[in-house]
């Protein structure tokens, strides 16, 4: 397309080249909404907020939504600004429970167990590594449910035992995929994230 100059006549107003300078996508927009029967251009900026922004009177945002909201109606609220005391309690961003380890207790295999070897990463960055057995797992869900007795349905509940199958790779491997879920739930559920039962599991 050709661009085509016109001659400025003495009539032009200079006010509406600034406004074709400093908009120049507003270039096609009618003429006939930009000037009054009068031959006078109206002291209106270009750009005008669609009619659904402008208020016929001033409200707080507060009272706004406080006003707007029938009885009854389900609301939602916006908890990303941090001020819960709960969120802050959250601190740790994943858990890992990468391998194990089986510590023999005599020559002949009686009394030996698992230890599995905990990876915890926290929002700040750093990383936690901690060693647990299986016993661990069961005496810190047990004193969970003392704590928080109406809290039980946010806990998973931990594999199950075996006498036979405890050293055989498939039951193991099943074993730590449930206990790192297990952790998972109860590190990233600012519930319990701040419990001193959860605190003495990770340092003692």
């Amino acid at each position: 397309m050709e661009s085509v100059l016109h001659p400025r006549s003495s009539n032009d107003s200079p006010k509406n080249e600034l406004v074709g300078a400093k908009y120049p996508l507003n270039t096609n927009t009618s003429q006939r909404g930009l000037e009054e029967p009068g031959g006078e251009s109206p002291v209106t900026s270009p750009i005008t907020s669609p009619p659904y922004w402008v208020q016929s009177h001033q409200r707080s945002a507060s009272a706004i939504s406080i006003d707007s909201i029938p009885n009854g109606a389900i609301t939602l609220q916006d908890n990303t600004d941090g001020e819960d005391a709960k969120n802050k309690a959250c601190w740790a961003k994943s858990v890992y429970i990468e391998d194990h380890v089986i510590i023999n207790g005599s020559r002949t295999g009686i009394g030996a167990f698992v230890v599995w070897n905990i990876t915890v990463e926290t929002l700040h960055g750093g990383t936690m590594r901690i060693r647990k057995r299986y016993s661990e797992f069961d005496d810190l869900r047990n004193k969970l449910l003392q704590t928080f007795p109406y809290s039980a349905a946010a806990m998973p509940p931990l594999p199950p035992k075996s006498v036979i199958s405890k050293f055989r790779p498939k039951f193991l491997e099943n074993r730590r995929a449930k206990l790192q879920y297990f952790l998972n739930c109860i590190l990233l559920n600012p519930e319990f994230s701040g419990s001193p039962v959860l605190k003495e599991f990770l340092f003692s």
